[in-house]
């Protein structure tokens, strides 16, 4: 019996995380708002790289050598 409540609390555990995380990405940002800091790999193709002004392995969007940055993103389900 004992063991029945364990999976159980492992599985509402589970659920719950999940739901709050993809609650969390269900919002869309917020007018003015900050993008938040994250890392991309460095194109492989020198000009793409100089192009972007970055250099080492990775860089993140404040790096990028221009006035203007232009994000699109794509959500596939």
């Amino acid at each position: 019996m004992g063991a029945i409540f364990k999976y159980l609390a492992v599985f509402v555990g589970i659920f719950l995380l999940t739901v709050g995380f993809s609650r969390a990405d269900s919002q869309p940002p917020a007018v003015g708002g900050v993008l938040p800091e994250f890392e991309l790999a460095v194109p492989r193709s020198d000009e793409h790289r100089k192009y972007l002004g970055v250099g080492g392995e990775t860089f993140t969007i404040p790096e990028i050598k221009a006035e203007v940055v232009i994000i699109e993103i794509f959500s596939m389900y």
